[in-house]
């Protein structure tokens, strides 16, 4: 059963938001979907300052909202690997599209003259 079954959303960018916000899931959605399938630690090297309770609090999340597939191989040591599922997957051109407004952002806002910084803060 997925989480988001008893919750009431205003509004479907407000179930999007509940789904893939929050500073890590995203990346983790990023890195799954632009580097494919990964194992718990190579995950959270690719995220310094993550916690390994918080990475695994949400990867559960991404798995019970059917975003991230969990798969188990029956080997010692345990081997783990994530991956997205094709629903996942389809968040891949929201991302890239985050991805090129937060660049074009940074780059005619964030880096432009001092003034302009001092305006933002």
């Amino acid at each position: 059963m997925s989480r988001m079954q008893d919750k009431v959303f205003n509004c479907e960018k407000e179930l999007t938001l509940s789904v893939i916000g929050g500073k890590w899931k995203m990346l983790i959605l990023w890195h799954l979907g632009k580097e494919g399938t990964k194992r718990f630690g190579e995950l959270k090297a690719l995220m310094p300052g993550i916690t390994q309770r918080m990475l695994v609090n949400q990867l559960r999340e991404l798995e019970e909202d059917l975003i991230v597939k969990r798969e188990v191989y029956p080997v010692v040591p345990p081997k783990v690997e994530y991956s997205l599922t094709e629903q996942g997957r389809t968040l891949m051109p929201i991302l890239d599209a985050m991805y090129k407004w937060g660049k074009d952002y940074m780059e005619t806002v964030v880096e432009s003259s001092p003034a302009t910084n001092e305006s933002i803060k």
